[in-house]
This record gives structure tokens, sequence and C-alpha cells, in this order.
């Protein structure tokens, strides 16, 4: 490598570090900024991840197409700078395009937010969002009551793209006010002693235990993943450590593969972020934080039970022993390295709980003590070189998982704002009607299967959001609470990751752990079976998810529904007679299902 060649890389790295600074700290200072224009704030946030979606990424092109890449990030500051500098005008608009210019800019951004999110998630989201926008300019030449009564280009142009009806609407709200601050300090945490704290703790609560290194698996991924929420993010931190140590205790390693992937997966419904769920849900219901929290938290927790609860069984099936004593930390340095993740996870929840300040307030408030602690190594030795080191890969990672929930996010515009510019929901919601017959059941089974398809394509999140926007009317048309009908669907947009043929997770575990997919998607699924049983056990318990309101009867449903899925784990992983495998089953299921609280 040529010195030219290794400055100009040096200089490359000095500008996304400045430009990812500037991009956290944009986000950051949003939080007190006071009140902002959406048609400013929102392009801001755009304008702030493309240089990570077009120029700074893992492998750069060459030749010409760094030339395009160049060209789109040029195309896409242009268009968003002129939202931005326009919004005043544009607010008196009403939505409808006015001139060759506006045009322009509105065809731009509709491709901008297709190919942020092709370059993110590959192909299946903007196909989708190309499918809505031909609807939208083409349905209505279609026939009977699939057809609508057509838009005029200006005006269905405009409302997507100059309104808040559709890119700049309120999921990319959420993106830009709320998700953002939590992605930055899941990043700053890991930075530092934090991500070693979540893996101590486990070690030390469950390593000396049956199946211990399995379990602690399973912890680590629910704290990792309650401020990560991402599943990929998880398998690759805590399997890096747990799938080493589980093979050469003698675990099968499918076994461990599937054990992984199962963890990793509950991070996305674990709150307090639930892979950014959360915070849309709160946009999307107009509800509290708080409320989204407390009714999300014991179906979360009855799923890492059920994770538990097969890894004993596997446990005591394989004769899987604890973790070495060696391998154990002592209680000394467990309690130094938690302190790095308690206490701002501890002031995280004491201000939403105690204050009643906004989740992005608690969030800028944990991360700046948790930006505070990068400063120290575990024996609390400060080092301001180390200090320097550690911001720069936190604000660097930030800024790139923010690039990927904005592209996901922006792209998902545009599908709800065509939905509901042409009134689709209305009509699929009809069709979901007519085809369960009036019946709830059947409504959730359509639903379910609609969601399991969709996420097998699209993050889970951005399945959330489409399938949402198409079936939770029907739902709650049909009885059930919004509340459920969206924390149904966020579920079961979740399953395609252990459930073949795409289940993301068990792909990346089996690699890690040099497994045949297909055995660890078997195990996964059985190890995962409160991912399909609890959704449902939530429909069947409402009280399940009154815990704000009525604590005891949502701890007697838990308790109820925690015993159903200890015995269907029981009929399904241990090897007893067929007659008692069958009992278990059928009573776990009974628990479950029947005589609902």
């Amino acid at each position: 490598m040529t010195d030219a060649t290794t400055h100009g890389s040096r200089l490359a790295a000095r500008l996304m570090l400045i430009l990812a600074a500037l991009a956290v700290g944009y986000h950051l200072w949003l939080v007190t900024a006071g009140l902002i224009p959406n048609l400013v704030s929102r392009p801001l946030h755009i304008l702030a991840v493309l240089p990570f979606i077009f120029w700074f990424v893992a492998e750069p092109a060459r030749g010409w197409r760094r030339l395009v890449d160049g060209a789109l990030l040029v195309v896409g500051v242009g268009a968003c700078g002129y939202i931005l500098v326009s919004h005043e005008a544009l607010d008196e608009q009403y939505g409808r395009l006015q001139g060759p210019l506006q045009f322009a800019v509105a065809w731009a951004l509709v491709g901008l937010a297709l190919e942020m999110a092709r370059r993110q998630v590959k192909w299946a989201m903007p196909a989708t969002a190309m499918i809505a926008l031909a609807y939208g300019l083409f349905g209505q030449h279609l026939p009977g009551e699939l057809g609508h009564a057509g838009i005029p280009l200006a005006s269905f142009l405009g409302t997507l793209t100059i309104t808040e009806g559709g890119l700049w609407g309120t999921l990319t709200g959420a993106s830009a006010e709320v998700v953002a601050v939590f992605v930055i300090l899941g990043a700053v945490i890991g930075a530092g002693e934090g991500g070693r704290g979540f893996m101590a703790a486990a070690v030390a609560i469950a390593g000396r235990l049956r199946a211990g290194a399995a379990k602690v698996s399973v912890l680590s991924s629910a704290l990792f993943g309650s401020i990560s929420g991402s599943a990929s993010a998880n398998v690759a931190s805590t399997g890096a450590i747990t799938l080493p140590t589980m093979k050469r205790l003698g675990y099968p390693p499918a076994l461990a593969a599937a054990v992984e992937a199962v963890a990793s997966s509950g991070g996305q419904i674990m709150p307090p972020v639930m892979g950014a769920g959360a915070f849309i849900m709160v946009e999307l219901l107009r509800t509290s934080y708080t409320a989204v929290l407390m009714a999300a938290l014991p179906p979360a927790l009855l799923f890492f039970w059920g994770v538990w609860v097969g890894c004993d069984l596997y446990g005591r099936r394989y004769h899987l022993e604890p973790m070495r004593a060696d391998e154990i930390p002592p209680f000394a340095r467990v309690a130094r390295l938690v302190l790095f993740f308690a206490l701002p996870f501890g002031v995280l929840l004491g201000i939403l709980f105690l204050t009643g300040r906004t989740p992005q307030f608690a969030g800028a408030v944990a991360t700046a003590i948790s930006a505070a602690l990068l400063l120290f190594d575990e024996s609390f030795r400060p080092g301001l070189a180390r200090w320097g080191r550690r911001l720069a890969d936190a604000a660097v990672t930030a800024a790139r998982q923010i690039a990927t929930i904005a592209s996901i996010i922006f792209c998902a515009g545009l599908i709800i704002g065509v939905l509901n510019l042409t009134g689709l929901g209305v009509k699929i919601t009809s069709l979901i009607l007519g085809l369960s017959g009036g019946n709830l059941w059947g409504a959730l089974v359509l639903t379910g299967l609609a969601c399991l398809i969709l996420g097998m394509e699209v993050p889970t999140t951005a399945a959330y959001v489409i399938c949402v926007a198409v079936a939770g009317p029907a739902l709650t048309e049909l009885g059930l609470e919004p509340l459920y009908a969206h924390l149904f669907i966020f579920w079961f947009a979740l399953l395609s990751t252990i459930t073949p043929p795409v289940c993301g997770t068990v792909f990346i575990a089996a690699g890690m752990a040099g497994a045949p997919w297909l055995t660890v998607a078997l195990h996964a699924m059985t190890l995962g079976i409160g991912l399909y049983l609890v959704p449902l056990a939530f429909v069947a318990n409402p009280s399940m998810l009154m815990l704000q309101s009525t604590p005891g009867l949502a701890l007697l449903a838990t308790a109820k529904v925690a015993l159903g899925v200890l015995l269907v784990s029981r009929g399904l992983i241990w090897r007893d007679g067929p007659a008692l495998r069958a009992g278990s089953l059928v009573a776990g299921a009974a628990l479950i299902f029947v005589a609902g609280v």
C-alpha cells in the first residue's frame, strides 16, 4: 500500500468518525431541542445517515459503482436538503406538487427510500413498496372492490414526499426522536465494560447449574438483547463466548447453536427496546411508553422461561454438566462489571417509572452516564486514550445501526402512505374478516401466517409495521384490544428468525458452531416453543398483559401459562413413554388455553 493510499484511508476514517459524531450529537440534541418542525427534524435524520448507507460501508464499491454511490449520496443530500429549506412553503401546498423541480425531488425521494432499503435489507422490502406504489398509481384500473377511485399524480406523490403522510410520517419521527437514542445507548454500553458485565452476571448466576453454559446464553441474551434489540448482533456477541464453551463441555453442536439462536431472538421482544418495536407501538397506538413496556414484560419473561426450561430438559437428556469452577468469575469482579450496565440501566428505568419524563430523555441521561463510564476499565482506572477510542467506536457503531433502522422505517413510510391514501388497508381488513368468517381465532391464524411469510423476507420491525397496518384493524374489529393486536403481530413477525426456510439467527449460529442448519432449526423450534404459544396465550388470558392495572391477576395468569409452557416443553423434549409425553402436551395446552384468566 502506497503512502498516498494510506493517507487517503486515514482521511476517510477521520471523516467517517466526524460524521458519525455529528449524527450521534444531532440525535441526542433533539431530545432537548424543543419544538422543531417535523419537515426539519426528520429530513435531518435521513441526511445524518445517508453517508453510512452509500459511502462508509463495510465493502465499498470500486470503479463506476463508486461513482454511482457518490451520485446517490449527492442526490439524497439534495432532495432532503430541499425539503429542509422549503418546509414553510411546502406546508402551504397541502400535499400537492408544483412545478418540475418538486416532481424531480419527489421521484428522487421515492427512489432514495427504495434504494436505502435495498442496500440494508435486500430486495424484499423495496419490492413490497414498489407493488404498493404501482397500486397507488394504477389501482384505479383494477376491477371490482380491489380498485380505487384514482389519485392525481401531483397529490399522490406530494402526500408521500412533501407532507407528513408518507416518508416524513410518525414512523420516521419515532426513528429520529426515540429509536436513535436507544441505539446510541446500546452502542455506548457495548463499547466498554458494560458488554462484559452482561456476560459476567449471566455466568455467575447460571454457570453452576445443570446445562450451565446454555443457561448463561439465555440470561446473557436476555440482558444484552434488552438494550441492543438486534437478534443478529446478539448471536455474534454472546455466541462468540457461549458457543465454544458449550461445545467444549460436550453439547451437541446443533443444540448449542439452537440455544444461542433462540435466546438471541428473544432480545427483540424483551423490554425496554424490543428492536425499536416498543417505540413504534407507542407512535401507532398513541399510548404511553410505560403502558407498552409493562404489557410486553410478562410475555417476554415467559419466552425466556420456556427457553430456560428447554435447556434444563436437554441438560437432563444429554447429561450436560455445569461450567467448571475456574470459569466462574469471582463475586468481586462480577460486582465491578455489573455496575457498568446496572448504573445506566437503573437510571433509565428510574426516570421512566418515577419521573414521568419521556423515554428519549431517559435514554439520553443513561447514555451520558454510560459515556462517562467508558473512561474506566473494570478496576475503575481511568484512561483518556482508551476513553477516546471507545467513544469513537461507539459513535461509528451507533451511526451504522441508526442508518439500518432508518432505511427500514423510511421505506415502510411509503407503504403505509399508500395504504392510507388508497384505502387498501380497509379492503384487506374486510378480506381477512370475510375469510375468517368473523371468528377471532380464525383471523389470528390468518394474521399469524401473513406475519410469518412477510417476516421471512423483511426485518421483524418492518414486517410488524406492514402487517399491523393491514391486519391490525381486522383484529380490533373482532374485539381484540389494539395493544394486544400489536403485540400479537409483533411476536409472530419474529417467528421467521427460527422457523425454516429463512431462520436468520439459525443460519448465523449454525455457521459459528459448525452444525447442519436444519437440525439446528428443529432444536430451535422446540426450544423456542414459547414464541409460537405465548402470543396465543395472552389472547386466551387477557389479564396477562394487565400488569400495570391488575398486577395480581397478571401474575396469576403468567404463572398458569408458565406451568403450561413447562409441560409442553417436557412433552416435546423429555424421552418419556408416548402416553406420558402426550399427556404432558395435552395438560400444558389445557393450562394455556382453557379457563383463561
